[in-house]
């Protein structure tokens, strides 16, 4: 069952429950109302029977039940008797014993009593006279509020049976039109294939749920764009790298094996084999280092990293590797609360990211000083990581983050034009963003910036 179905479903179901109890409660209470009105009609009987036969003592009791005939009207199946002291009928001809006498004698005990006996309502007042303390005793059965209860159960059930179709139908559509967006987010979605992710769904202009749903949907689709791009660099790059050394390799030893040579040439033939073996051990690292971005990516742990210790980390490393003071850090501007340090990242891909940056800027500022500024706030977390290099231009900016793409000032030095590319596919998966401030010959500044 479609969740449109199932929504109209349970809403019909819900509001004729609550339609039903509403109609029984209505119910109960006009019976509990025509069952009161009758026992006051009935008690209202019997006040007018006790003035007929008692008050009027000229009167001849054979007139007073003409009279009673004539102007009072006469309930369905009524049966009026008034009882003496000694529990028998008076007054009325047809003094037969109707009541027996411990009904007679618990209204001489209560002076009042209401009754049902079977479908009939029974009232019995006790009444003092000159005459005598007299029992008198009406009974009959309400036919007018049988009529009315049933004439209304049937105008109930009618309206119960059209309102729960109608709300059915309303709710069905009110359902569908609700859920309209999903079907339009559901129609986008089948268009989505591997080789198209790069595509979005439309994430509406509101905050409800449907929004939410299309939004997370977005970012799981950049997260699937991003590690299938990080594949296909991998894929791409290990044939493009590996090439160029194997054959430059395979080169040099063949021309080794053509003939005998020198010493000398033989010691040439080793030193390009050397530079050769050197550079393809780089390009194996760089494929490496692809490889456990790319899988660490895909199942990327999130965890609080303190950015102001994996700093302290990776100035250690830099330290050791290229010599002390060579990469400084400045804490320009630290929180109160240090939770306001914490990104919400996995710490070992945030070190391949970092990483690029300050291995780039120590190869193009040719070892010279890489400042690394750390500005947080309760909003955000800045990291700064400023060099001494060659720079890059205005018009290759833009490119920078592109796989493979290497500026024109940048070819003399060794690479692969894969790292920066990798970078900001890691900064954009903690939610981040990376932008560069750069002139040449003046140096560059690689600025990340994590949201809270």
């Amino acid at each position: 069952m479609k969740i449109k179905d199932r929504l109209s479903m349970n809403f019909t179901l819900i509001s004729s429950a609550v339609m039903l109890v509403l109609m029984a409660a209505i119910y109960i209470t006009f019976g509990v109302y025509f069952r009161e009105d009758f026992y006051d009609r009935l008690g209202d009987r019997a006040k007018v029977a006790a003035q007929l036969y008692l008050k009027a003592d000229e009167v001849s009791p054979d007139s007073l039940s003409n009279i009673r005939e004539r102007y009072l009207q006469r309930l369905p199946q009524e049966v009026i008797r008034i009882y003496n002291n000694r529990n028998d009928a008076s007054f009325i001809k047809d003094n037969q014993q109707y009541w027996p006498d411990n009904t007679i004698e618990t209204v001489r005990r209560k002076k009042y009593i209401e009754l049902a006996e079977g479908d009939r309502q029974t009232v019995g007042i006790y009444f003092k006279d000159n005459q005598g303390n007299f029992v008198i005793l009406t009974s009959a059965f309400d036919m007018q509020a049988q009529r009315r209860l049933h004439t209304l159960s049937v105008i109930m059930l009618i309206l119960f049976v059209v309102v729960s179709a109608a709300l059915y139908f309303i709710s069905k559509w009110f359902a569908a039109k609700s859920l309209e967006p999903i079907q339009v987010v559901i129609s986008q979605m089948q268009n989505i294939r591997a080789s198209s992710l790069s595509q979005r769904v439309d994430e509406g202009s509101g905050k409800d749920e449907i929004s939410e749903l299309a939004t997370n949907f977005n970012k799981l689709l950049e997260h699937l764009e991003n590690a299938f791009d990080l594949q296909h660099a991998f894929v791409i790059n290990a044939s493009h790298e590996l090439r160029t050394p194997v054959t430059s390799l395979m080169g040099d030893i063949e021309v080794a094996l053509q003939h005998q040579r020198s010493q000398q040439e033989y010691e040439q033939i080793l030193h390009r084999l050397l530079h050769d073996s050197k550079r393809l051990r780089d390009t194996v690292n760089i494929l490496m280092e692809i490889a456990r971005a790319d899988r660490d990516y895909t199942r990327a742990n999130l965890s609080s990293v303190a950015i102001d210790e994996l700093l302290w980390e990776l100035q250690a490393q830099w330290t050791a590797e290229i010599g002390k003071g060579a990469l400084k850090l400045d804490f320009k501007q630290l929180p109160e609360n240090q939770e306001h340090l914490l990104i919400n990242a996995n710490k070992s891909l945030l070190i391949i990211a970092i990483n690029n940056i300050i291995s780039n800027a120590f190869k193009f500022s040719d070892n010279r000083l890489v400042t690394c500024t750390l500005l947080a706030d309760d909003k955000q977390v800045q990291l700064e990581i400023q060099d001494q290099g060659i720079g890059i231009s205005s018009q290759e900016q833009a490119k920078i983050f592109n796989s493979f793409y290497r500026a024109p000032g940048a070819k003399a030095y060794p690479g692969s034009g894969i790292g920066l590319y990798v970078t900001e596919k890691i900064v954009r998966l903690f939610n981040g963003t990376i932008r560069l401030q750069s002139e040449p010959g003046k140096g560059t500044t690689f600025i990340i910036v994590f949201a809270h």
